[in-house]
């Protein structure tokens, strides 16, 4: 199978960009894998430090191996917002394909410093890494009620972004550019900075760029940020949403007790959110 590297390249050349969906339990990452074998997309499964410790970092991996080797589709695993080397560094030797470096609240040379430590690692076991200039805030389980705030201190600085990058010879850069975790109460959240993303594309060369926080974003930005140079966007709070949403209806009932039944409705959620997604991603039969 063909890795994270060159699908990332392939993203580049034909315009794409390829999801991670995030998940914390089976039955979301089965409605993810399933959406993406069924149009032919390459998946990557992402879980953070709380998804990982809950779901274990080993479990993850058999997991994907298992689905990997019976859906016959290219499935990676990235653990997602890593804050020391330290957990990353278990990520790497459980056999995670990627691992991100969110060293976006440190000093610039410190997030350096930290992030060439883990690429040295990860160089080692063929693990591809992410890194992040600029802060992305806020919570991936929160709906917001009030317009949040975007503040121009935290977006992507382009000179740093450029000096992370050759620095630290990344494989992917996160950048802030109007993008959030969470999502607003309407379910569309501010539009991004498309006009940064281009000074920062320009500043990065060929360093693939990732948008965290893709849920809630309008539609038209996505497709402005992939034509512009996006080649990963990362979806998590719309799945938990469909996923929530779905078993609390399901659990309604109170006669309804096997789990196969009440999960179902929940998995078919998860399902229809990851297929919207590839397809306007771009990454259906990229395979």
């Amino acid at each position: 199978m063909k890795n994270i590297k060159y699908y990332l390249k392939k993203a580049q050349k034909e315009g794409f960009a390829i999801g991670q969906f995030n998940f914390s339990d089976f039955t979301q990452m089965k409605g993810v894998v399933n959406k993406g074998a069924e149009l032919k997309s390459p998946i990557i499964l992402g879980t953070s430090e709380g998804e990982s410790n809950f779901f274990g970092l080993e479990e993850a991996v058999a997991l994907r191996n298992v689905l990997r080797k019976k859906m016959g589709v290219p499935i990676f695993l990235n653990l997602d917002h890593g804050k020391t080397f330290e957990y990353l560094k278990k990520a790497i030797d459980a056999g995670y394909d990627m691992v991100h470096f969110d060293g976006s609240k440190l000093p610039l040379e410190e997030n350096i410093k930290i992030t060439k430590q883990v690429i040295k690692y990860a160089r080692r076991k063929g693990v591809t890494v992410e890194g992040e200039i600029g802060m992305i805030g806020n919570d991936a389980s929160r709906l917001y009620s009030e317009k949040f705030e975007i503040k121009e201190e935290n977006l992507t600085n382009p000179a740093e972004a450029a000096e992370y990058v050759k620095k630290t010879k990344v494989d992917l850069l996160a950048v802030s550019i109007g993008n959030f975790h969470g999502i607003e109460i309407s379910g569309i959240d501010p539009n991004l900075r498309l006009d940064l993303l281009k000074e920062i594309r320009i500043a990065t060369g060929e360093t693939a760029l990732v948008l965290h926080g893709g849920s809630g974003t309008p539609e038209d930005d996505i497709r402005g940020a992939i034509k512009i140079g996006i080649q990963k966007i990362n979806i998590n709070t719309e799945l938990r949403l469909a996923f929530s949403g779905n078993l609390r209806r399901a659990l309604t009932d109170a006669e309804v007790i096997v789990p196969y039944k009440f999960l179902a409705d929940a998995l078919k959620a998860v399902e229809g959110v990851t297929g919207r997604k590839i397809e306007l991603f771009g990454s259906a039969s990229k395979v």
